[in-house]
């Protein structure tokens, strides 16, 4: 994977550690310390993609998500808060970020949210709509979906669910879809869908294996599994095996801290895993 990206943080340690992370896996990496000298690098250059804190002295994150918008609208954006609940995680979404870091993150997490971050960015608004359109049967499903729940309070997560269900997973257009038919902001959809773990806007193979990378699990070797899972499936985060029998992908937290580390395949939990016979899990489902 390669890319231009600039990270924008108050904090020396953040910037380093995202340098750190992200230079040997092939990315260009530049840096700023606030909003009004990573707004002087972008009118100089061009990135793919901006990392920046939301809570800055003098110009905040958001202020700077809106000139990047209004000035360089073509630049992917991440977000790194402390705070992910905050209000302003909805006002970013509504400004068409593509993913959030919470603090702190381990370089795992990094790593996979710079990556798919990086190829949606570069796979285009317009050829995410053509790869990801329905055909009509599965379209009209939809419709129908949307319309039984119309007129119910907490109706989004149902919807969602079923949706997932009868397509695989949540893509952006199903996501805009969805917001229209329930007369709901995109940022809305996008902020339920990003948050629960359920959820996933990537394709997944007849068996998806999420990988726990929550603090409890990660000072338990969650990496390392995942480098075993990768190695024995020929996958990165967020593939797909050629069979189609297996996916992998990483997850903030699963709410099971005491069985760290932990990965669930499909709907079982695999609790204490050690990470050399991490790939002796997949036995029973090949």
């Amino acid at each position: 994977m390669t890319g231009r990206i600039l990270i924008v943080d108050d904090e020396p340690v953040v910037i380093k550690s995202c340098e750190r992370i992200l230079t040997p896996e092939g990315f260009t990496v530049d840096t700023a310390t606030n909003g009004k000298d990573a707004m002087s690098r972008l009118s100089s250059d061009n990135y793919d993609l901006v990392i920046t804190d939301l809570k800055m002295p003098g110009m905040d994150g958001i202020e700077l998500i809106r000139w990047i918008r209004d000035s360089k609208p073509g630049t992917g954006v991440v977000i790194i808060t402390g705070y992910p609940s905050q209000e302003s995680i909805k006002e970013a979404l509504g400004l068409r970020i593509l993913d959030y870091l919470p603090k702190p993150f381990s370089p795992s997490l990094l790593l996979d949210v710079a990556q798919k971050a990086m190829e949606y960015k570069k796979l285009g608004e317009a050829q995410e709509v053509r790869k990801e359109e329905q055909a009509e049967e599965t379209t009209e499903k939809l419709d129908r979906l949307i319309k039984k729940y119309k007129n119910k309070p907490g109706s989004l997560i149902p919807v969602l669910q079923q949706a997932q269900e009868l397509i695989g997973y949540l893509p952006p257009s199903v996501q805009r879809h969805i917001a229209k038919g329930l007369n709901l902001p995109v940022s809305e959809v996008h902020g339920v869908v990003s948050f629960y773990s359920f959820f996933t806007m990537k394709p997944k193979g007849k068996n998806d294996i999420r990988v726990c990378l929550g603090t409890a699990c990660y000072v338990k070797g969650a990496e390392e599994i995942v480098n075993k899972l990768k190695e024995r499936l020929k996958i990165d985060i967020g593939g797909i095996t050629e069979d189609k029998k297996f996916s992998l992908a990483t997850v903030r937290c699963l709410g099971a801290c005491g069985l760290a580390p932990v990965v669930v395949i499909n709907k079982e939990t695999h609790g204490a895993v050690i990470p050399v016979k991490a790939p002796d899990l997949l036995k029973d489902y090949e």
